[in-house]
């Protein structure tokens, strides 16, 4: 595992972060061996968030730290104050009582970093940043930030802390991977800085140094393995309607026949090829990566290590036409 920094939490921080969407919520025993696969093989972050499986994901990762007595050894990516189908939720009333919740099943005093799960832009920022460092002056959050927030209004966030000398984000987590998303899986609100469109948010990125949590790192499963790229038709029954609506059209499947034909000159996985072009970029990057059995675990451990180069990636990402 090769670790980074986050400002605010004491613990190296992975660059591979377990997403625990993965977790047999339904089944103690299967949750259990999947943590403790993780925890042997190294593995030491887990995103969460408080509505992946009703809260069922919290508990069991919960129950799984408390069981083992290894919650010092785990840094917990939570997230909160993700919008219902009635309203957007990311009030100060909203920010605590997710938080609260989290504490309560996650069987934990603190969680290292923080995120909000969405943002809403019509609110003013200001009382958001207050609330977040009323939380972490009382040591419930070690550190905190956005999953999909625009670089612009955490860039405003930040300005707003400076100039009331309050702790300002530390981290950001949006969608990035080698794919570019035709639409947002999940609505509007999803923020990504994939693709030529985002180039300027990824700029940003690199001259702030801002740690960059992507999620859907291996783009929703098109980049599993499951499909390939010499049957367009076949992913749209392999992948879930979402994955279909955001990545299954011509630029990407090409993305796709590169990166296999890259996997088998270098004798790796798809997966390993796509997540080795994320870890690659020029950026303060951390990795939102699924895993289902100890043989996913290890190939993505392996997969930080291959080295592609930089004409390689640009061959991936369609930018030249000849390797």
């Amino acid at each position: 595992m090769k670790f980074g920094r986050v400002k605010g939490i004491r613990k190296r921080v992975p660059r591979l972060v377990l997403g625990s969407m993965v977790i047999k919520v339904d089944n103690r025993r299967k949750s259990f061996a999947l943590l403790d696969t993780a925890r042997e093989l190294g593995w030491r972050a887990i995103d969460t968030a408080k509505v992946y499986h009703g809260g069922e994901s919290e508990r069991k990762i919960g129950e799984w730290m408390e069981a083992r007595g290894c919650r010092e050894e785990i840094v917990i990516l939570g997230k909160g104050a993700h919008h219902s189908r009635d309203r957007k939720r990311c009030t100060p009333f909203d920010i605590a009582s997710d938080l609260f919740d989290s504490l309560a099943r996650l069987r934990t005093d603190y969680i290292d970093l923080y995120l909000l799960h969405r943002d809403d832009p019509d609110l003013p920022v200001g009382p958001i940043v207050e609330a977040l460092n009323e939380h972490h002056a009382a040591g419930r959050i070690h550190a905190f930030g956005g999953s999909n927030w625009t670089h612009q209004r955490i860039e405003e966030a930040n300005e707003y802390a400076e100039k009331h000398s309050l702790v300002p984000f530390a981290a950001s987590s949006p969608n990035l991977s080698l794919a570019n998303q035709l639409e947002s899986p999940w609505g509007p609100d999803c923020i990504t800085i994939s693709g030529p469109q985002n180039a300027d948010a990824r700029e940003w990125y690199r001259k702030t140094r801002m740690p960059v949590f992507a999620w859907s790192s291996l783009a929703r499963g098109f980049f599993s393995g499951r499909i390939k790229s010499s049957d367009p038709e076949g992913a749209r029954d392999a992948l879930e309607a979402c994955s279909v609506k955001s990545y299954c059209f011509p630029e990407n499947f090409e993305r796709l026949r590169r990166v296999e034909a890259l996997a088998k000159e270098k004798r790796a996985g798809v997966p390993q090829i796509a997540l080795a072009y994320v870890m690659a970029q020029p950026l303060n990057i951390f990795a939102l990566v699924g895993a289902a059995n100890r043989k996913e675990m290890k190939a993505n451990l392996e997969a930080i290590e291959i080295k592609l180069t930089k004409r390689e990636r640009q061959w991936m990402n369609l930018e030249i036409d000849e390797l």
